[in-house]
């Protein structure tokens, strides 16, 4: 048992620091910035946890490992709507504990909410999902909102028919205050 635990505490993934940028128009003496390798992938975080900066995982990471590797959220963090059980992808920005500035689209990746492909909500430009003829990929690209959720936003539509107001959202099961706060202002009707 004592062997399995120093294995497992020796072999966790790693924060990395950040190295400066080489001074624009000086002669790169150092190697080119190591790469990720088949084997693994190379993600930041950022906002509040204990070490933010860029952390190796091994392929097939989740987001809960990645936060683990950067220490951890800072205490009294809400990470609910992070999904902890997303894949991470090698370059991505994962934001803990804050979200994109006002005005500037969310950082590209599922990083914010830890949602589908568009995390930040719909793609920019496109203005909010209306929740009446959202398909599965557009809920699921929403912060917060995974598949599961996604499909039960369906389900919940199919079931009751169209949503007459944004509000009607709190009756989905799974979308409690703080996860409507977080869409109320992504979605329409």
């Amino acid at each position: 048992m004592l062997v399995a635990g120093v294995w497992a505490w020796r072999s966790r993934p790693q924060a990395e620091p950040v190295r400066p940028a080489a001074a624009v128009g000086a002669p790169e003496t150092s190697a080119p910035a190591p790469t990720a390798s088949a084997g693994q992938v190379v993600v930041a975080l950022a906002g509040k946890v204990r070490r933010p900066g860029l952390v190796r995982l091994p392929a097939g990471a989740r987001v809960a490992d990645a936060i683990e590797a950067a220490g951890g959220a800072l205490p009294g963090v809400d990470v609910a709507l992070l999904n902890p059980a997303r894949k991470v992808t090698d370059g991505e920005l994962i934001l803990v504990g804050v979200s994109a500035p006002p005005g500037q689209a969310a950082p590209p990746g599922p990083a914010t909410g830890g949602g589908g492909p568009a995390a930040g909500g719909a793609a920019p430009g496109s203005g909010p999902v209306n929740l009446n003829t959202a398909t599965l990929a557009q809920l699921d690209a929403l912060p917060g909102v995974g598949p599961v959720l996604a499909q039960r936003i369906l389900d919940h539509r199919d079931q009751h028919g169209n949503f007459r107001s944004v509000s009607d959202l709190r009756q989905v099961d799974g979308i409690g205050d703080a996860r409507y706060e977080q869409l109320k202002d992504l979605v329409t009707v």
